[in-house]
């Protein structure tokens, strides 16, 4: 089993940057692909970004390519979403995923484990 949970969501005017964290535990991650995904109000979970088990290949949204930023830290087992240039239509619950998987899903039915979500929200 696998323990997810996500720290750094808030409150951030538009045009700012956050940086939400996901830890893992009860497991490594170095063998698991990890992808963030994020569900707005009345709206589906949809994908942001993910990464891969070495971190050597990422994938983006297309809403979010440019401006948003997916890293980890297999030592410390730990993922990174940086969000820059931040918009009020990027306002969601942020939750990070994993899957003892080679590729990134895009998908929320290509991971087997979720933490509980941070609130992100961008005012106008």
């Amino acid at each position: 089993q696998v323990q997810l949970v996500e720290s750094g969501g808030g409150l951030v005017q538009a045009g700012g940057s956050l940086r939400v964290s996901c830890a893992a535990s009860g497991r490594t991650l170095s063998s698991y692909a990890m992808g963030w995904f994020r569900q707005a109000p009345g709206k589906e979970r949809e994908f942001v970004a993910g990464i891969r088990w070495s971190g050597a290949s990422t994938r983006y949204a297309d809403s979010v390519k440019g401006r948003f930023t997916i890293s980890r830290d297999n030592a410390k087992n730990t993922v990174y979403l940086q969000m820059n240039s931040l918009k009020p239509e990027d306002t969601a619950v942020y939750y990070c995923a994993a899957v003892r998987a080679w590729v990134v899903a895009v998908t929320p039915a290509g991971y087997d484990y979720w933490g509980q979500g941070t609130q992100v929200t961008v005012s106008s």
